[in-house]
C-alpha cells in the first residue's frame, strides 16, 4: 500500500471521509496531536488501528466526534460534561462517561466508560462532519513512541499501512488532549493536558489528580485512560530526568554526559532555553523556556522524535514544576524515561 500525505482541501477530506465509511485508516491532525483514525462503530476497523500500531488491546480509545449532540447515541452524557463542553470544546478535552451499547467493546477495552473528545482543528472537524460516524483516532505513531505532531512523523511510523494522512500542518498544542473521568464521585483527572486541573476546578468546583498520573501503574492495575502505560512516549535511546537547583542540575547532567562521551558513547542535553549557555560544547538542544511552559509542550515531542532520528542512545533532561501546564509535561517526560530520575541536590551535597 502506498500512503500518500494530502493537503486538506476539500476533496481530500472527502477522500479521507470514504476511506473512514469504507472501514479503513485515515492519519489526520487535531490540535493536540496527528491521530489514527477508524470509525468508531466497524470492529473491524478499531482493530485495524490495533495492528497498525501494535497497541496492546487492553489500552482503550478515544472516540472524535464534531459536536455535542453528536455523542448522545454512544454515551450518557451527564450535567458536568455539558459544562465542560461549553468552556472548552471543541479543544484538548478527553471526558469519560457511560458507555451505551453502540459502541463496541474493542474501543473500550472492555471497560463500561468511552472516552470522548470533540477537536477544535478546522481539519479534524471538516472530516467528522463529512464521514458522519465517530472516528476512534489514538495518535498516529507506533506504540509507546513519541507522539507526532506533524505529518511527516505520521509517515515516518505508518508508511504502508493507511492511504491517506492530512496534512494539517504542526500541532498547535503538542501533548494530547486531557483525560477527566466523569464517572467517579469526584471529577478525576487522569491524564493531564493543555486543559489544566485549575481550569478544570474553574467549572466544576471540586476536581482532584489520580495520582497515577506522576507513577508507573502498578501490576494488574488497568489503564482507564490512553496515556497510561508504564514507559510511554519513549525515545528509542534511554531518557533520565535530573531534579533540583538549576546550577546543581547542570553540574550533574554535565559530568554524567562527560563520562558517558569518554565510554565512546554520545549524548544529548534537554534543557530549557534560559540554562542553554550552561552547556557550551555539548550537544544540548532547547525543549522551551521556562518561563512560558506552552514552548515546551509544542517543541517536547518533536525533540524525542529527532533523537530518534538522529539515533542518539544517551539522554538526560532538565525538568520544571509539575503545576499548571507543567504537570502535563512532566507526565509525558516521565513515562518517557520509565520515571528514571536522579536528584541533583543530593548528588551534589556537599561532604
Amino acid at each position: 500500500m502506498i500512503t500518500q500525505v494530502l493537503p486538506p482541501t476539500d476533496e481530500n477530506i472527502e477522500r479521507a471521509a470514504q476511506q473512514l465509511t469504507l472501514g479503513k485508516l485515515v492519519g489526520m491532525p487535531t490540535e493536540t496531536v496527528y491521530g489514527l483514525g477508524a470509525n468508531a462503530l466497524d470492529e473491524a476497523a478499531v482493530r485495524s488501528i490495533f495492528a497498525a500500531k501494535g497497541r496492546p488491546a487492553d489500552n482503550p480509545l478515544i472516540i472524535h466526534v464534531a459536536l455535542p449532540t453528536a455523542l448522545e447515541p454512544y454515551c450518557e452524557v451527564n450535567a458536568r460534561a455539558y459544562k465542560l463542553m461549553e468552556a472548552f470544546c471543541p479543544g484538548p478535552l478527553t471526558m469519560l462517561l457511560p458507555k451505551k451499547p453502540s459502541i463496541p467493546s474493542v474501543v473500550t477495552a472492555g471497560l463500561p466508560s468511552v472516552a470522548v473528545r470533540l477537536p477544535s482543528h478546522p481539519v479534524a472537524q471538516k472530516l467528522l462532519k463529512a464521514c458522519g460516524v465517530p472516528v476512534a483516532a489514538p495518535s498516529a505513531n507506533t506504540s509507546g513512541k513519541p507522539s507526532p505532531t506533524t505529518a511527516a512523523h505520521v509517515l515516518n511510523d505508518m508508511q504502508g499501512k493507511l492511504e491517506i494522512i492530512l496534512d494539517g500542518g504542526e500541532c498547535q498544542v503538542g501533548l494530547e488532549s486531557t483525560v477527566i473521568d466523569l464517572t467517579s464521585t469526584i471529577p478525576t483527572v487522569l491524564r493531564p493536558g493543555g486543559i489544566t486541573p485549575e481550569m478544570l476546578q474553574s467549572v466544576l468546583g471540586e476536581v482532584q489528580v489520580s495520582d497515577s498520573v506522576m507513577r508507573p501503574l502498578r501490576p494488574g492495575e488497568k489503564a482507564l485512560s490512553p496515556g497510561m502505560r508504564y514507559r510511554h512516549y519513549a525515545p528509542s535511546g534511554k531518557l533520565t530526568m535530573v531534579k533540583g537547583e538549576p546550577s546543581r542540575v547542570a553540574a550533574v547532567i554535565k559530568r554524567l554526559a562527560n563520562e558517558k562521551n569518554s565510554e565512546g558513547q554520545s549524548v544529548r542535553i534537554f534543557a530549557f532555553e534560559e540554562h542553554l549557555s550552561a552547556y557550551q560544547g555539548m550537544d544540548v538542544v532547547s525543549i522551551g523556556s521556562l518561563s512560558n511552559p506552552e514552548t515546551v509542550a509544542h517543541k517536547l515531542f518533536s525533540v524525542l522524535r529527532q533523537a530518534d532520528g538522529d539515533q542518539v542512545p544517551i539522554l538526560y533532561s532538565e525538568i520544571l514544576p509539575a503545576q499548571g501546564l507543567g504537570l502535563a509535561i512532566m507526565n509525558r517526560l516521565g513515562r518517557a524515561a520509565a520515571f528514571t530520575e536522579i536528584d541533583a541536590d543530593e548528588t551534589e551535597k556537599e561532604p
